[in-house]
């Protein structure tokens, strides 16, 4: 039995880190987490130790955040956050026999300063987002270490890239994110054409800027009767409740459906559209949906990996950034879809809401669009379960 480590760096790689702790532990390892940003939660729900406190930060770490949404992070603590969490590792990095880093260059530095061996996946870079990927310094000469035992990428064109970059072996075994899909059932054909999800985001307060702009686009799709017989469904996180979403758009004319209203779903119309803002039930919702209109970072690469075609949002940030919407097109494809030419808030919510209308076109007319996501999903990100390829390769190299 290997004792190991996860160091992950945000929501998403929280959630491939939970995932790949669990089919380790089945293979009889012992596993505890270490998340650098975030609360963890998702290790916590399934039950894998965290061995220290947690905070999270509004950006939910580096990358394509605003100005503003980083200068904020550090002056909230988030560089002093670090660098205990660095300390930490130091205090009790002995205890186990190797570290998994779940991430970008912060995990990796911390693990590569550890001198424990180590496994990295390569989470939050791809080749894709400039056609060779040029690792922040000093990635490569962390890659470069003897005590990495294994490197894997998010898709095969990363793979590939860094095989040439590193002169050694890089792996692509699919994305552990998309594992999550693999036990829940397609619901049976209701009386709606198409189901929609709506993705705001996971972490507030931008959530809330998010979700009135999306409600806006529906507001506008209202002149349509044609949406009429669609079924609109909001995922919504614990963090944000039924009185605050029901405050928000009663403001803006939308009525309260409370015959309709369970604990699990708040259901709430416009004209004739109706739309359900749904709690604990984001896999099933996005699995079952036929288009997503999305404004969220992990939750979009989940619905590439299951076919789904998607239409951005631009936001305002501090996460869901212009730059960052750009950059997810450029990792995800050409099946997900933004307006990125207006001049002002108007024209971009009506430019969207054509939009959502030429895609659900294609969907109902071109037999060939919806096999050309799948294909995409497949180069992109993988198939569902495919990652336990790496956990195989990953216990192999442990129990050599």
């Amino acid at each position: 039995m290997a004792k190991i480590l996860i160091l992950s760096n945000g929501h998403g790689e929280d959630l491939s880190g939970s995932i790949l702790a669990k089919k380790l532990i089945q293979l009889g390892n012992n596993v505890d987490a270490l998340p650098i940003v975030g609360n963890g939660t998702i290790y916590k729900k399934n039950n894998i130790k965290v061995v220290c406190k947690t905070r999270e930060f509004s950006t939910g770490g580096l990358g394509y955040n605003s100005i503003k949404g980083r200068i904020s992070d550090i002056f909230n603590g988030q560089i002093c956050y670090f660098l205990k969490k660095l300390f930490l590792i130091f205090l009790i990095k002995k205890k186990y026999n190797y570290f998994l880093v779940v991430g970008d260059i912060v995990p990796l530095a911390f693990a590569w300063l550890s001198h424990r061996k180590f496994f990295v996946y390569l989470v939050a870079y791809s080749s894709h987002y400039e056609g060779k990927l040029r690792l922040p310094w000093p990635s490569k000469y962390f890659l470069s270490s003897n005590k990495l035992q294994n490197l894997y990428t998010r898709d095969i064109f990363t793979a590939n890239d860094l095989t040439k970059q590193l002169n050694r072996k890089v792996y692509f075994y699919g994305n552990p994110f998309i594992d999550v899909f693999s036990n829940i059932k397609k619901r049976k054909l209701n009386h709606f054409l198409y189901k929609i999800i709506l993705l705001p985001g996971s972490r507030m307060p931008e959530l809330i800027n998010n979700l009135c702009l999306l409600t806006k686009v529906l507001e506008n799709l209202s002149k349509y009767k044609y949406f009429e017989n669609i079924e609109f469904n909001f995922a919504i996180i614990n963090s944000c409740s039924y009185q605050k979403i029901i405050k928000i758009l009663s403001s803006n004319n939308w009525l309260f459906k409370k015959n309709q209203t369970t604990r699990e779903c708040l259901v709430m119309q416009y004209k004739f559209i109706t739309v359900n803002f749904r709690w604990n039930s984001f896999e099933e919702s996005l699995l079952n949906s036929d288009l997503v209109l999305s404004m969220a970072g992990t939750a979009t690469e989940q619905a590439t990996g299951l076919n789904k075609p998607i239409i951005q949002i631009e936001g305002y940030g501090p996460q869901f950034t212009k730059s960052f919407a750009n950059a997810q097109r450029r990792l995800l494809g050409k099946y997900i879809f933004c307006v990125t030419k207006y001049n002002s808030k108007k024209e971009k919510i009506d430019k969207t809401a054509n939009l959502i209308i030429r895609i659900l076109y294609l969907i109902n007319l071109d037999k060939n669009f919806l096999m050309s996501c799948k294909e995409n999903a497949k180069k992109r990100i993988g198939d569902i379960n495919s990652s336990d390829e790496m956990v195989v390769d990953i216990n192999n190299i442990i129990n050599k």
